[in-house]
């Protein structure tokens, strides 16, 4: 028998109540839900966008650049410059803990980045590839899960089949992912966020990161897909440095595993920023020498522009901060709501990132589907159950991928109290199902 103190709320675990008290608990969900469901609720949480004061922090460049020549006095307006202007590969070298030398300024989307660099090796092979990897019998990914839909339908786009393992607090099971990679050589690579990871804000340590860059490898072009989304998205002002992949796999023998890629996307303004990416100088050269035949060169107008309006490194750091004093609020309000409404009921459990754009959820076994609809019918969207997976399947059905960036405060704060009210239900549904 389960007791507490009256105007307190009972956190005895649910699992643990007797059926009487469990048929208590599901019909005080059932009517919560249904007071729920009256608010005739519109909110969304279902994409990791900055929200509009976000992007009014970037609003002054607009009224940029000043002038039309980079540092070398070259005409930005112009042909030419495949590598972008030196002077914001220089500030972002410095940012991302790279060389200059080994940094390419690309344009708005870090994603297109990756997209060529994969399709490059499909078409080409790498600097160190046997042959194009079309011509192997397989290709296989490493995916690292929850992880980031996006890098999932790429590969799925081109029949590349993925391995999944578990993202930890301190990255990807290492143990798993050289298991895979050791004996099998159609295992050409695997994706990383290494920082505040999507979704899970997971942070690759040092030791982690030294075991990916070191390795044995069946494939003797094995690439490790860096996408450091997040480097610069703290929450807290314990900023986490990234692991310095690039010195990592260069010392292990392996130089050309690790492609690095980042972008201002959630920086400045979506889809009107600048990409990077960051590789031994071989790899840059192959890639450059594949784009030389797709590109004039990017936006070096934009790319001047973002110079100008950062200043340098530090003025990057100082903009950061302007993001963070917007979205830790709202991240706390997750937190919080799920704690009152959640806290040591043993029906889920979720993350509490130090930095990035989202929160994981785990959720009772087969429960997650049922969480989306039942918000979905409340008025509130979550992003699909299992989206963090590849081809979308939690084998699962548990993982839930909040993103809390968008809405105002007071529209996280109603959207998390309404979520966390259809986890009660859910998991008190399939707690009386299975008693």
């Amino acid at each position: 028998m389960s007791t507490h103190s009256p105007g307190t709320a009972d956190r005895t675990p649910l699992a643990q109540r007797s059926p009487e008290e469990l048929a208590t608990y599901l019909e005080r969900q059932r009517r919560a839900y249904a007071a729920l469901t009256e608010r005739g609720l519109r909110l969304d949480l279902t994409r990791g966008k900055p929200s509009t004061a976000q992007l009014d922090l970037s609003d002054a460049l607009l009224r940029l650049p000043d002038g039309v020549t980079d540092a070398d006095g070259v005409d930005v307006r112009n042909y030419g410059g495949l590598s972008g202007l030196r002077e914001l590969r220089e500030m972002f070298a410095e940012l991302l803990w790279v060389d200059p030398d080994q940094l390419v300024a690309g344009g708005s989307s870090s994603l297109t980045m990756m997209h060529d660099v994969l399709v490059q090796h499909l078409l080409h092979g790498g600097v160190d590839s046997p042959r194009p990897w079309r011509d192997e019998d397989k290709v296989t990914f490493v995916c690292p899960v929850p992880g980031y839909d996006r890098h999932f339908t790429m590969l799925a786009s081109y029949g590349i089949e993925m391995l999944t393992v578990p993202m930890r607090g301190d990255g990807p099971d290492v143990d798993a992912v050289e298991s895979l990679v050791r004996d099998d050589p159609s295992v050409k690579g695997m994706w990383v966020v290494p920082t505040y990871a999507n979704p899970s804000g997971s942070v690759v340590t040092q030791e982690v990161a030294g075991r990916l860059a070191a390795m044995p490898a069946a494939a003797p072009d094995f690439r490790i897909f860096w996408d450091n989304a997040y480097a610069l998205h703290h929450l807290t002002s314990n900023e986490a440095k990234s692991a310095d992949i690039l010195s990592l796999a260069s010392a292990a023998g392996h130089p050309h595993r690790p492609v690095m890629f980042a972008s201002t996307s959630k920086i400045t303004y979506a889809g009107a920023g600048v990409a990077f990416l960051a590789a031994s100088r071989e790899n840059v050269a192959a890639y450059l020498g594949h784009q030389q035949f797709a590109s004039i060169g990017p936006d070096k107008v934009n790319q001047l522009r973002h110079v100008q309006f950062f200043g340098s490194a530090e003025g990057v750091r100082q903009h950061m901060v302007r993001h963070r004093e917007i979205l830790a609020p709202k991240f706390a309000a997750v937190d919080a709501a799920l704690t009152a409404a959640l806290g040591g009921l043993g029906v889920a459990e979720w993350t509490r990132p130090a930095g990035g754009y989202f929160v994981s959820l785990d959720v009772l076994d087969g429960c997650a589907a049922r969480v989306v609809t039942l918000a979905k019918e409340a008025g509130i969207a979550l992003t699909p159950a299992g989206a963090s997976f590849p081809h979308g399947a939690d084998p699962r059905d548990r993982n839930i991928r909040l993103a809390p960036s968008f809405p105002e405060l007071e529209e996280v704060e109603t959207a998390m109290a309404g979520v966390a009210t259809c986890v009660a239900l859910a998991a008190a549904e399939r707690l009386s199902d299975v008693g």
